[in-house]
């Protein structure tokens, strides 16, 4: 506990259905293209602007410095059985002192949703975090409407913690943000417990 955390490996991280590794800059197509689903939209409260080239060109400078981020870990998706990519799995605003961080992650295609390549993910970058790294604990948040990807954190042993109320404005509607955290201690009882 006495080193402070860094995110400056970029490890490859493999599961039976996904391979997390290191996003790149050839990624920035996929990423891009996700985000016209508009159900990827929607869970991630994501609304593009600007043309689509530029989009572009910013998605690539975006994913070729990730490399260089020691705060910070971003991880492709990649569906093992095609090879494609699948979304990204991120390790996010690390608090060295704290050995803490957050954690997101978005699947690139409504088509990839409830084949459990979500799931994978987070457990596989938990493990990191946790058995790796050596973080404390790990938080996220979760639009109130997005009760799968809820399901999914608490399957993995997150617990809700509170409520930002109407944080979120979408389709004419405001939407609450469940926040969610794991810490390392609950998360290796859950592994020790099969």
């Amino acid at each position: 506990m006495n080193t402070p955390p860094t995110f400056a490996e970029k490890p490859t991280l493999e599961g039976h259905h996904v391979l997390l590794r290191p996003v790149t800059a050839a990624d920035a197509p996929a990423l891009v293209a996700s985000m016209a689903d508009p159900e990827v939209q929607r869970f991630t409260g994501t609304r593009p602007t600007g043309d689509p080239e530029r989009r572009l060109e910013k998605a690539e400078e975006w994913y070729r410095t990730r490399a260089d981020h020691t705060d910070r870990l971003d991880l492709a998706i990649v569906e093992r059985a095609t090879g494609e990519y699948a979304g990204e799995a991120v390790l996010t605003d690390l608090d060295a002192e704290n050995h803490s961080c957050s954690f997101r992650i978005a699947l690139a295609s409504s088509r990839l949703f409830g084949r459990g390549y979500g799931t994978e993910a987070t457990r596989l970058l938990l493990g990191h975090a946790f058995d790796t790294v050596g973080l404390h604990r790990v938080d996220l948040e979760v639009f109130a409407f997005n009760s799968r990807a809820r399901h999914v954190y608490e399957k993995v042993g997150f617990v809700w913690e509170g409520t930002k109320r109407q944080a979120l404005y979408w389709d004419g509607e405001w939407i609450d943000v469940h926040v969610m955290g794991i810490l390392a201690d609950e998360w290796r009882r859950r592994q020790d417990a099969g």
